[in-house]
């Protein structure tokens, strides 16, 4: 690690993600470190629009850097495990966006990774970091809500059939689990007492054979129900409604969201509840990283490791079997 206390970042990857964590990175008072992609001229691009310092001829270099402390991947998930691999073997922290692997397998071994070389490794989760969600949490762990009961969500939206495009390919790890479904099981998961251990489902298939829609219905040994309705190919809401025994809190927008509404049972009285800016969610994420790395902060990676057996199981129910996994 360096020598001062402020860490340094490197970014693999230079597309939407890498854009707005370079961004918030500057809304700190920082600027990005170090960048690699597999495109060299589009590192370099990259590079000159957000002043960083360092653009890697070989993208491989970031994980031997003594300069670097941590790296942030945001390429497509298919990928993410051989980067883990190297960064977390060379002893980088590293913030991994969401899926942060293919299935539990993979996840298991770049946990054993990270402690093994002593680092921090997280899911690039905005739910985990909002400030909406720990305000939120903290309501319900008060008991002013009592119990709850039953978790619902929705998140669909309409892509157009081009099965090439990551969300149909399976050769780019496509489909609505991985790619919104672990929005919504990582919220459920966030309110739960214990993570789901019965679980139904249907599911319809793009023409490539990813899942395209899902409906899914979970338990967990407390009672607590939870059902999630997917889709890639049919717009919904993103949409969350936490139902307790003394009210309910809607949330729209969840993902990235700073704002609920809570809705007293007894009364019909509705209290909003605002914390954080959706703008910043990028920023949250990077502020408790480095917390972690420096305090011993809380990255909710025993949440990850929940979702992410929930989403192994249920492909594999499906049928739903990556080049990778074969």
């Amino acid at each position: 690690m360096s020598d001062n206390k402020q860490l340094h970042w490197a970014v693999l990857g230079t597309g939407v993600i890498a854009n707005q964590m370079a961004q918030a990175l500057q809304s700190m008072g920082r600027t990005l470190d170090a960048v690699g992609n597999r495109t060299y001229d589009k590192a370099v691009a990259f590079g000159s629009k957000y002043g960083v310092s360092k653009v890697y001829a070989d993208y491989n270099e970031m994980f031997t850097d003594p300069d670097i402390d941590v790296i942030y991947i945001t390429t497509p998930h298919n990928t993410h495990m051989a980067f883990l691999e190297q960064a977390l073997s060379h002893g980088k922290h590293v913030l991994c966006e969401k899926s942060i692997t293919l299935n539990s397998q993979e996840l298991d071994r770049a946990v054993s990774l990270a402690r093994e070389n002593g680092v921090v490794l997280a899911e690039a989760m905005t739910i985990y970091h909002m400030p909406l969600y720990r305000e939120l949490r903290e309501r319900v762990a008060s008991g002013a809500l009592g119990k709850v009961n039953l978790i619902q969500l929705n998140f669909g939206s309409f892509k157009a059939y081009d099965m090439n495009n990551r969300f149909f390919n399976p050769n780019l790890a496509g489909g609505a689990m991985l790619d919104i479904g672990v929005y919504a099981l990582s919220l459920a998961r966030l309110f739960l007492d214990s993570n789901p251990d019965q679980v139904s489902s249907f599911v319809r298939k793009a023409p490539t054979g990813v899942d395209e829609s899902a409906a899914i219905a979970m338990a967990n040994r407390e009672g607590q129900l939870v059902t999630a309705t997917l889709s890639l190919h049919s717009k919904q809401p993103k949409r969350a409604v936490i139902s307790c025994e003394k009210g309910y809190i809607e949330i729209m927008e969840y993902p990235r969201a700073d704002e609920a509404v809570i809705v007293d049972a007894e009364t019909g009285e509705r209290e909003t509840v605002r914390a954080g800016r959706t703008a910043d969610a990028l920023r949250y994420e990077l502020e408790d990283m480095e917390e972690a790395v420096l305090a011993g902060g809380d990255m909710l990676l025993p949440c990850t490791t929940d979702v992410m057996a929930l989403m192994t199981a249920l492909r594999r129910e499906w049928g739903v079997i990556y080049p990778e996994e074969k």
